[in-house]
């Protein structure tokens, strides 16, 4: 399989249904594409009840349709955007679903969770298959459940008779190594919010001495399985503070902090860029409905249009 590098945004994330079927929308994925986006990762959910639940259901009131979904494709590829298809399982509770499993003991629990599992999943290779995705996510930061390795073989082997892309399984920063079954994927993925900064408004510097240990860890992992590592969700808020924990998306009361959402940027990607077996970047996130470029300066969220890290970004993918 052609190995490739991914130059991509996340799109599309907690929206509803029709939500990827307005002018907004198109307008935003224009925007993406200026960028020098490559790559889109399109990443929608749908719910169990709960954490411990073993039915996941399609939520008629939320869930994106595959009319949605072929509409956001076909959107894409017109911009020439490679399309990774992206469906995820929430837990309706709130609870992460990384918390999603039972007991060891709970055998027959554990089976009708992932035989739903695999229902709700072949459902989209299916789509990804018939829109001639360019790549397909067969599960995103489930840790819970990733030591059931003869259920996950079974889960991409399903997938396999479907879609017959290249797959990529989206493990959890600090968790990589718990997925013993990599060799069975095509691209080795995680959620890289790795804690780079030791304190609020850190430098470059500091921040690519931090991101060292984590590079070398990650080539043991693509040393251990000859897979192309790949970024599935990266980003921090441009909230002063975020790169000290990347992934928070809570505390809305932090102050705006362009410049230390642009350094975990450019950090990571003067770390990463020219390493040849890593795979490339899905950033969190772009929104379907962006705010105005005139608010990007009031703004403390993922996005980042209008604000330091775009400029960052668009250096790399249009000039590196």
């Amino acid at each position: 399989m052609q190995e490739i590098f991914i130059k991509g945004m996340t799109y599309g994330w907690d929206r509803k249904r029709g939500d990827y079927r307005t002018e907004e929308a198109i307008d935003s994925l224009k925007k993406l594409k200026e960028t020098g986006s490559e790559w889109i990762a399109l990443s929608f959910y749908t719910y169990q009840e709960t954490y411990c639940s073993t039915e996941i259901f399609f939520d008629y009131n939320h869930t994106m349709t595959d009319r949605d979904i072929i509409f956001a494709v076909e959107r894409a590829k017109e911009l020439g955007l490679k399309v990774c298809l992206k469906p995820v399982v929430n837990s309706r509770d709130r609870i992460w679903r990384a918390r999603i499993g039972f007991p060891d003991e709970a055998e027959d629990k554990w089976q009708a969770w992932f035989q739903s599992y695999r229902h709700f999943l072949n459902h989209y290779a299916e789509l990804a298959e018939e829109l001639e995705c360019d790549m397909f996510t067969i599960g995103c930061e489930m840790v819970a459940t990733e030591h059931r390795v003869s259920d996950w073989k079974q889960v991409i082997a399903e997938v396999r008779e479907h879609y017959h892309g290249p797959i990529i399984y989206n493990a959890n920063h600090g968790k990589e190594e718990g997925v013993a079954w990599f060799n069975h994927v095509d691209y080795i993925g995680t959620s890289a919010y790795y804690p780079v900064a030791d304190k609020p408004g850190e430098s470059v510097e500091v921040m690519k001495e931090n991101w060292q240990p984590v590079k070398e860890k990650l080539l043991k992992l693509h040393e251990k399985f000859n897979k192309p590592i790949v970024f599935v969700e990266i980003g921090c808020r441009s909230a002063k503070g975020c790169a000290t924990m990347p992934w928070d998306f809570e505390h809305v009361d932090l102050p705006v902090d362009q410049d230390e959402q642009a350094n975990f940027y450019q950090s990571v990607l003067e770390v990463f860029w020219k390493e040849p077996w890593f795979g490339g970047f899905f950033w969190w996130d772009w929104s379907t409905e962006l705010y105005p470029k005139k608010a990007a300066a009031s703004n403390c969220g993922f996005d980042i249009y209008g604000k330091k890290a775009e400029a960052v970004v668009r250096n790399f993918y249009l000039n590196k």
